[in-house]
C-alpha cells in the first residue's frame, strides 16, 4: 500500500479540494491527481465524486477513511521509533491568536527552529475561530472554550480577565460602580463576525455567566481593534490581564468593576490527529506550550 497516496487520499477528504490538498502538502496538484487516481486503480474503487466546484468522498472513499487513517498512524508510530534524537522534517500548518504570537510564541520560534532546521511552519495569525479540519491546520492554539469534536484539546491554563476603560474615558464619563451604572456607559462590542450579536457585558457570579445588555457605538472584530478603540476613549472592554499589565502600572487604562469579571478563559492547543500526533506536530505543541509557561493560570 502507498503510504504517500493514503496522506494525499486522507488530506483530500479532509479539505474537500485537490488543489487545498496539494498546498497543505507541498505537492503539486497533476501529483495529487495522478497518486489518487493510482490509488483508485490498486483498490479497484472509486474513492470521490469529482465536480469542477467540490470534490465529495464516495460510500467506498468513506469506508476507506478509517482504516487509512489506522494504517498511516501505525506507520507513522513506528517511524517514529526510530527518530529519537534525530531532526524532525515536513510542513505543520499552526493558526495562533494575534496578541498571544505577536509577545509571546512567535519570539521563541528561533530556538525550535535552531533545533529542527527541516521543519517547515505555516503560521496563521488570526482572532477569528478557524475551521480547524477544514482549512488543514495541524493545531491550533485558542483562547476560549472549544466545540470542535473532530480534534484533540490539550488545556495549557486559563486567563483571567479584566474590565477596563481608558484614563480619557474616565475624565469624560467617570468610572462605573455598579452594574445599574453600566446604563450610562459604552461599550466596546467584541464579535468574530460582525453583526452576529447584541452587545452584552459578561460577568461570573458563584461559577455561572451572566450577561447584561450595554449601549454600544462600536463593534470591532479583531484584538488589535479592541485595545486601540479601549485607549481611544471609546467605552469599556472585557480582556485578559496578560495584554494590560504594562498599560495599568502606566495609567494609561483603568481596571473597573473588579467584583464583576468575567470567568477566566481557558487557553488550549487543538490538534487534528488523534491521541497519537506525527513528532513534528508534537514537538510544534510542545514549543507552544512552552512559550507560554509562566503566563498562564
Amino acid at each position: 500500500m502507498d503510504l504517500e497516496a493514503l496522506r494525499i487520499f486522507l488530506k483530500v477528504a479532509e479539505v474537500q479540494s485537490l488543489t487545498r490538498a496539494g498546498e497543505h502538502l507541498g505537492l503539486p496538484k497533476a501529483h495529487v491527481s495522478r497518486k489518487l487516481r493510482a490509488l483508485e486503480s490498486d483498490l479497484d474503487a472509486r474513492l470521490f465524486h469529482r465536480s469542477t466546484r467540490v470534490v465529495r468522498l464516495s460510500p467506498d472513499g468513506e469506508a476507506l477513511i478509517p482504516r487509512a487513517k489506522l494504517i498511516v498512524r501505525e506507520a507513522d508510530e513506528v517511524a517514529g521509533m526510530f527518530r529519537t534524537g534525530r531532526r524532525l522534517r515536513g510542513r505543520v500548518r499552526v493558526d495562533l491568536p494575534v496578541n498571544l504570537a505577536r509577545r509571546f510564541v512567535l519570539p521563541a520560534l528561533p530556538e525550535l527552529l535552531d533545533r529542527h532546521p527541516e521543519l517547515e511552519l505555516f503560521i496563521s495569525t488570526t482572532d477569528r475561530i478557524v475551521d480547524v479540519v477544514g482549512e488543514g491546520f495541524d493545531c491550533v492554539l485558542r483562547v476560549g472554550a472549544s466545540t470542535d469534536l473532530d480534534v484533540t484539546q490539550r488545556k495549557l491554563g486559563e486567563l483571567s480577565m479584566l474590565n477596563c476603560v481608558s484614563k480619557s474615558y474616565v475624565e469624560r464619563r467617570g468610572v462605573p460602580r455598579s452594574l445599574e451604572d453600566l446604563d450610562q456607559h459604552q461599550l466596546v462590542h467584541y464579535a468574530s463576525r460582525l453583526g452576529t450579536d447584541t452587545p452584552m457585558f459578561e460577568y461570573d457570579r458563584d461559577g455561572k455567566t451572566h450577561t447584561r445588555p450595554m449601549p454600544s457605538a462600536l463593534t470591532v472584530n479583531t484584538t488589535d481593534a479592541y485595545m486601540a478603540a479601549c485607549l481611544a476613549g471609546l467605552g469599556i472592554v472585557q480582556v485578559p490581564r496578560i495584554g494590560m499589565t504594562e498599560r495599568l502600572s502606566s495609567g494609561e487604562a483603568v481596571d473597573v468593576l473588579a467584583e464583576y469579571r468575567c470567568a477566566p478563559m481557558p487557553v488550549v492547543i487543538l490538534q487534528t490527529h488523534g491521541r497519537r500526533p506525527p513528532q513534528r506536530v508534537r514537538a510544534v505543541m510542545d514549543w507552544i506550550a512552552a512559550a507560554l509557561s509562566g503566563r498562564l493560570e
